[in-house]
């Protein structure tokens, strides 16, 4: 199937953020394309930030193509110990020699809260759009969603550390919860829907008829 030439590009290879984004901007007629359908390998996230990693790979992604882009970086978050997993969310394990996987991610963070009382933690989601590859004025969004941290899974649903994380304010944890209910809320929700407002705003955009 031909792309568009006024597809912009999704810094990912996730068919379903791809999906995501396309239901969501389809009102104001913007098209969505993966980077790997055009040729784009994965960029270095090379940074301790969330924001600074996705518009890395915003830049990346939008260089390669001459089109405008969006990345997002995400993670789990842990105060007490010092914001830990952050940007290793996905490969907290390998800190401790141990292979990278959801399992042992979530079984290194348990270890390491073993004597602190304080579970606290969130998630968090940052995206960045680039208008093109030296945008001055990247279009920012983050958001954070707060739950704690528990020692024992709960829960089938979601990955990575959604069956430790419990949500108080819903008496359940991120696996427990409906997968529309977790749209609505989640930190990558939250972050969607603050992106699009500043798009809105940036780019004066008028939903097509």
């Amino acid at each position: 199937m031909a792309v568009s030439d006024q597809a912009w590009v999704l810094a990912s290879g996730n068919q379903g953020k791809l999906k995501e984004f396309q239901d969501l901007f389809a009102p104001w007629g913007i098209a969505w394309v993966a980077q790997g359908e055009l040729g784009v390998p994965d960029a270095e996230e090379p940074f301790h930030t969330f924001i600074e990693n996705a518009l890395t790979k915003a830049r990346h992604a939008s260089r390669l193509t001459g089109r405008p882009a969006l990345a997002d970086d995400s993670g789990l978050c842990v105060p007490a110990l010092q914001g830990a997993p952050g940007v290793l969310s996905a490969r907290y394990a390998t800190l401790f020699g141990r292979e990278k996987s959801d399992a042992n991610n979530n079984a290194c963070l348990v270890a390491q809260l073993k004597d602190i009382t304080d579970r606290r933690a969130y998630f968090v989601c940052a995206m960045v759009w680039v208008a093109h590859a030296d945008d001055p004025t990247p279009t920012v969004a983050q958001k954070m969603w707060w739950g704690e941290v528990l020692d024992t899974p709960q829960g089938e649903h979601g990955f990575g550390y959604d069956p430790h994380f419990w949500l108080p304010e819903h008496r359940c944890t991120a696996a427990e919860m409906p997968k529309a209910q977790k749209n609505l809320h989640s930190h990558r929700a939250q972050a969607t829907q603050a992106l699009l407002m500043e798009l809105q705003q940036r780019l004066n955009l008028t939903q097509v008829a």
